[in-house]
């Protein structure tokens, strides 16, 4: 009998995914816990694996729909043979409409729901003559607003429409990923939400490139990992967290959170945008095992295999612009945080030591904060101890 490949739990506060791609066809035999699709979260891609030993009975969600948690996906046939199942080459099933006798993904019918529209009216695009999400938001876009039934009042209020724009033919459109919508839904939050300012300062990296290149050898050899200077950069921040607790707190409403534990997100490219796996208890880690945690979390943000609860709960982000070139940012910290270090490029500048002017290996270091919470003096201070352990790396061995 076929049982239903549903959406499973995506994780605290994911409620909807993009069906990336199907691994597994129709009538195609697989092994238990063999992946069989790929869904696309706004934090991480995810697989959904097979209960069984059997065959995909059937896809009912095609690539590209938007599905809830919970959705039906297609069906799976426990025990069955690829050939028998390829000799009835089964069609794809429709999803069944909640209230319509359009059929309509999941998410589409939530939108239409929340904005009084009704899926009859909507030109459907998806694979099968489903409505998908797209559709209703481009019904929404195109209709006018006194046609719409009245939401319920608890519905989100729409952004206004987009102005129509026509399409060289020179373009390409390609809709967002889903965690790139959702890196820009969070940092235009910070923006909306935070008192964002940043305070910039300069490390002398000689003393720090110095160390590492003496032990940078031994160091691989021990540890079987490259000694980089994020983990100096990360040991550095969190004793500058201790000493001015607020640039490791939260705002919550009229209340601050402060945080005397410390997990340190680093921020990573990705294929598909910015993701922020986090190093838990920074305080309690080694160098080694901080370096090893970077060069795992590279790997797997590159090949799509971060968890969502990697990414989850971190209170304090640095980000490494310097790796791409970049001389100079301004970062815009992770809400709930109120506190983000950026690192840059190190470059050769000139310095005055006394009556001299000498060579130096630069960076600039930049640090945004939540000016709600964080006084001028403060993030300076943190800022400048900062760099006071960098220039000095003995420092961080005996924590002054």
């Amino acid at each position: 009998m076929a049982q239903d490949i549903i959406v499973p739990a995506l994780g605290e506060s994911v409620t909807e995914a993009t069906v990336s791609k199907w691994l597994k066809a129709v009538g195609e035999a697989v092994s238990a816990d063999e992946p069989l699709l790929e869904l696309e979260t706004d934090k991480v891609n995810i697989e959904v694996n097979a209960p069984a030993d059997g065959v995909i009975a059937s896809i009912i969600a095609e690539e590209g729909a938007d599905v809830e948690v919970g959705a039906v996906l297609g069906q799976f046939e426990a025990g069955a043979t690829a050939t028998a199942k390829q000799a009835e080459a089964p069609e794809p099933k429709a999803a069944p409409a909640a209230d319509s006798a359009v059929a309509t993904t999941p998410a589409a019918r939530k939108l239409a729901a929340d904005s009084g529209l009704d899926t009859e009216t909507v030109t459907p695009s998806g694979a099968k003559g489903h409505v998908t999400k797209g559709d209703v938001q481009q019904a929404l876009e195109n209709k006018p607003a006194a046609t719409l039934a009245a939401a319920p009042a608890s519905a989100p209020v729409p952004t206004a429409p987009l102005a129509e724009r026509n399409i060289d033919s020179r373009e390409e459109v390609v809709k967002m990923s889903r965690l790139r919508q959702r890196v820009a839904q969070r940092l235009k939050e910070a923006q909306n939400t935070a008192a964002l300012l940043t305070t910039f300062n300069e490390v002398e990296m000689d003393a720090l490139m110095n160390l590492r290149k003496d032990y940078k050898e031994k160091f691989e050899k021990k540890h079987k990992v490259k000694l980089g200077f994020m983990s100096f950069f990360v040991k550095a921040c969190v004793l500058a967290l201790k000493e001015l607790p607020a640039v490791n707190a939260e705002v919550h409403g009229n209340n601050i959170i402060y945080k005397n534990y410390y997990d340190i997100g680093i921020a990573v490219g990705s294929p598909s945008g910015l993701v922020v796996p986090i190093i838990r208890d920074a305080d309690q880690s080694s160098f080694a095992h901080i370096e090893q945690s970077i060069a795992d979390f590279g790997e797997r943000a590159r090949s799509g295999k971060l968890e969502l609860s990697e990414m989850s709960g971190g209170t304090f982000t640095i980000t490494n612009g310097g790796v791409f070139g970049s001389l100079l940012s301004t970062p815009i910290i992770n809400p709930p945080q109120t506190g983000i270090l950026g690192m840059h490029k190190i470059q050769k500048r000139p310095v005055v030591r006394g009556d001299k002017i000498e060579i130096a290996n630069m960076m600039y270091v930049a640090l945004s904060y939540d000016h709600r919470i964080i006084d001028g003096r403060e993030a300076v201070t943190f800022l400048v101890r900062v760099k006071e352990m960098l220039e000095d790396p003995a420092r961080l061995l005996i924590d002054i």
